[in-house]
């Protein structure tokens, strides 16, 4: 995709490691503005230092944010605009799962996992959201979910449950901040190769041939293939807002069957 006519301010919440990192290298090799944040302020500073090792075309600034606190949101975003003027993509990627059986879940974890991947994903597009209003000429938002949202699942209720209401907080914010130029989408990916997912098979056996099985294009897909949905869903040539687009290779089509060998 091409990039973009002017360079624009971007945020990656959750952008230290994996989609996050990626989906932020990305915006900043297109030569996009981009800040980097999550709780550690440390690792936000060394993906920085990365970015000007590798002399990518667009700046990155460091800011750090517990995405579940609305007044540290609110310093992220005005950390931003003291930056660089103005916010033009918010990538909401920060999320955590906590995993059990629903009848042994804490009300603690749950409340976690809810305050994490569904409170913190609605106080970031607030926070954007009133900002690009005040902007006036639009902005776009890009909610990371995942195909689980859009299923059941054995010990993931929390998170399962958390992505399906980041699906239907994107419709609702996409059809209110419609009249503002404001592109809501949310990205839903299945399972893609990262670093967590290498060390997860090597550190339990985790099997890749099972998840293979249950996938048509039988594999994983890759981060840059995540970064590729997120420029799309950022793009400003798109038509497209109140979209869940489900990159999975397929799996929620097929369902939870098996290929035939």
């Amino acid at each position: 995709m091409a990039p973009q006519s002017e360079t624009r301010t971007v945020i990656v919440t959750g952008s230290t490691r994996g989609l996050g990192q990626r989906i932020a290298e990305r915006f900043a090799e297109t030569g996009d503005n981009v800040v980097i944040c999550s709780r550690s302020l440390a690792d936000c500073k060394q993906v920085v230092d990365e970015f000007e090792e590798n002399d990518y075309d667009g700046t990155a600034h460091a800011v750090e944010v517990d995405v579940s606190e609305k007044s540290s949101v609110e310093n992220l975003i005005d950390e931003t605009v003291d930056r660089f003027g103005r916010l033009d993509v918010l990538v909401n990627n920060a999320g955590i799962n906590i995993r059990g059986p629903a009848e042994e879940m804490s009300a603690a974890d749950w409340q976690r996992v809810v305050d994490v991947n569904l409170t913190g994903v609605f106080f970031c597009a607030q926070a954007a959201g009133t900002q690009m209003i005040d902007q006036g000429d639009g902005g776009h938002i890009v909610n990371i979910s995942s195909m689980m949202g859009q299923m059941g699942q054995q010990d993931r209720t929390p998170y399962n449950t958390t992505k399906g209401g980041v699906n239907n907080l994107t419709r609702c914010l996409a059809v209110e901040w419609a009249e503002h130029d404001i592109h809501v989408n949310a990205l839903a990916p299945g399972y893609i190769m990262t670093e967590m997912v290498e060390q997860a098979q090597d550190d339990t056996g985790f099997d890749q041939q099972d998840i293979r099985d249950r996938t048509p294009l039988d594999r994983f897909g890759t981060p840059d293939e995540v970064a590729n949905c997120v420029e799309f869903l950022a793009s400003d040539e798109t038509f497209v807002t109140g979209e869940v687009l489900t990159a999975d290779g397929g799996w929620t089509a097929f369902g939870w069957g098996c290929k035939d060998n």
